[in-house]
């Protein structure tokens, strides 16, 4: 290529449309110099630039990719092919701008040859244009007839009908040479006639031949565009086809896509519902502890309960003791009457009826024994007085001590059986609602872990089938895109898929937590389980014993006192028995 081929391209561009290719965009284009093709190669790129975008605004045809010149070979190497890419390109330029009367007439002043090869180009460039601009060279030529410009404008179906008068043209020419052979043998007066007739049927039969030419070129040029547009029909159904496909290959995957995220809406509430149950456990949990709150509370009503007795036990003692002081408060009372009838009975023997006289000395030695004897008496009579008013002080106040732990021990017995029956209500309140709890949790946590189990293998198989759909569809893909252009890279998958699979491995990893959690809570469930179960037989045992400890209670008050004693040391016995300390 020339040093010069810029600036002609540009110069003919100019010439062909200067309304679009102006002296503005002229500027644009720089000098070149023999040497530098990069410069060439710029100054081809803004000229094709321009020309494609006179294509599509101008012309408004776009121009396919097989027709568009490799401006790099060109100004790098020179290249003819990528050359007469362009040309062709000038040449669509230049047979439909405004000026392509003159374009088209200059090209006509051409030799047969070059026209035809022009004519090519241009037909090749100019195939989705309207077909005035492409057949218009042959409007122009003088030697080309009225009836090729109709012949033009016809469509393929009108013209198997100009085909057939033409037969039936060739037909009649045919019959009058026939007939010009056989009026030979005529006079000569018909000869002058006949002779113009000949002249005339000479004249049409090269009209007849010149436009039987035109037709045949026409005909080949539908020729070859029909089987141009029937390629261009088969590639298109083709690639309808492999669209078709890889819509239906979307399709299923956008149908995947939905399965899975009713999948994950599925595991999201599969998840709730697991921290709904823990939240029970954790309830189920409080009311183990509750329960535990009420058996040690139990177990101090029931030492209360013990230390009670042991205070009744000890009041029975200063009872029996009392007893004991009335008693020797009424011996010692007896015994001071006693003492005195003794000494009315030993006055009375001491004083016999005789005579003053004769036991004078004796009476006065009697009376100062009996004075001192009654003395005594009386002293001593003033001390068990003094001794019984302490014993009766001491009775009075043992038995107010008494009362009032009577009353205490009423009191607490009244406050301990009211505690003690809130204490069972209240257990037995936690007990069926521990025994509504378990069942349902039982059954349900096993229901619940029998789907979750169908689930995650539902899940596994559906995991496996989509990763081997995937895998075919991308094989698919990969060859599809091969075959529609070998060039292209082979494509990776995209960014849905891989965030689905992120997904997917996420709720796989969920779902194991789960699982794990689900294992741990169900051996805590059942190591409380056993624990409140043996809470339970154990309060029963110590409720039982209370119960019966309660009925037996009326029976108390009229029991001895180691009768008393025996119960409530077998109860307590039975209490540390059942709760070792």
């Amino acid at each position: 290529m020339s040093s010069a081929s810029s600036s002609l391209f540009s110069c003919a561009l100019i010439n062909r449309d200067p309304s679009w290719f102006n002296e503005t965009w002229l500027g644009r284009i720089k000098e070149e110099s023999g040497a530098n093709w990069r410069l060439k190669v710029s100054n081809l790129k803004k000229i094709l630039k321009s020309m494609l975008e006179y294509y599509h605004d101008v012309l408004g045809h776009q121009i396919s990719d097989e027709h568009l010149p490799d401006v790099n070979l060109i100004g790098e190497m020179g290249d003819v092919t990528e050359l007469g890419k362009l040309v062709q390109l000038v040449l669509g330029c230049a047979v439909s701008c405004e000026k392509k009367q003159e374009q088209i007439q200059q090209i006509m002043t051409l030799e047969e040859s070059v026209q035809h090869v022009v004519m090519t180009a241009i037909q090749e460039v100019s195939e989705p244009l309207c077909l005035s601009s492409r057949f218009s060279l042959l409007c122009i030529n003088p030697a080309l007839s009225h009836n090729s410009q109709c012949f033009v404008s016809l469509p393929i179906q009108q013209l198997s009908a100009v085909l057939e008068e033409k037969s039936s043209l060739q037909a009649e020419t045919r019959s009058l040479k026939e007939k010009l052979s056989r009026s030979d043998s005529l006079d000569a007066s018909t000869t002058a006639i006949t002779g113009k007739k000949l002249l005339l049927l000479q004249s049409q039969m090269e009209q007849l031949q010149e436009e039987n030419y035109r037709l045949e070129n026409s005909r080949d040029d539908m020729r070859v565009r029909g089987e141009i547009l029937e390629r261009e029909v088969s590639d298109l159904q083709h690639r309808n086809e492999e669209l078709t496909s890889l819509a239906q290959e979307a399709q299923a995957l956008k149908d995947e896509m939905d399965i899975l995220r009713h999948s994950s809406d599925r595991v999201n509430q599969l998840e709730a519902l697991v921290e709904t149950y823990k939240r029970k456990l954790e309830d189920l949990g409080d009311l183990r502890r509750q329960v535990r709150l009420l058996e040690e509370r139990n177990t101090v009503y029931m030492q209360r309960t013990c230390e009670l007795e042991e205070e009744l036990r000890r009041a029975n003692a200063a009872r029996s003791q009392l007893d004991t002081y009335k008693r020797q408060a009424s011996c010692g009372l007896g015994g001071g009457g006693r003492v005195m009838l003794q000494d009315q009975s030993l006055t009375r023997s001491l004083c016999p009826p005789l005579s003053f006289a004769s036991y004078f000395p004796k009476l006065s030695s009697l009376r100062v024994f009996a004075r001192e004897t009654v003395v005594r008496l009386q002293s001593e009579n003033k001390m068990l007085c003094v001794q019984e008013e302490t014993y009766r002080q001491k009775v009075v106040e043992v038995q107010a001590e008494l009362e009032e732990a009577q009353r205490n021990k009423n009191t607490l017995e009244t406050q301990n059986r009211e505690k003690l029956h809130e204490a069972h209500s209240d257990l037995q309140k936690k007990r069926e609602v521990i025994d509504d709890l378990e069942p349902k949790v039982d059954s349900s946590m096993a229901k619940k872990i029998d789907e979750l189990q169908e689930i995650l293998q539902k899940k596994d198989e559906d995991m496996k089938q989509m990763e081997d759909r995937y895998k075919r569809y991308m094989e698919k893909a990969r060859t599809v895109i091969k075959t529609l252009d070998p060039k292209q890279q082979p494509v990776t998958g995209t960014p849905d898929i891989q965030a689905l699979k992120n997904q997917l491995t996420e709720k796989e990893r969920k779902i194991q937590h789960l699982e794990h959690d689900y294992e741990k809570s169900k051996a805590r469930h059942d190591q409380e389980e056993k624990l409140i179960i043996t809470a339970w037989y154990n309060m029963g045992m110590v409720l039982h014993q209370k119960v019966s400890g309660d009925r037996l209670a009326p029976s108390n008050q009229a029991m001895s006192f180691l009768a008393q004693q025996r119960q409530s040391t077998n109860a307590r016995r039975g209490l540390t028995r059942h709760h070792p300390r």
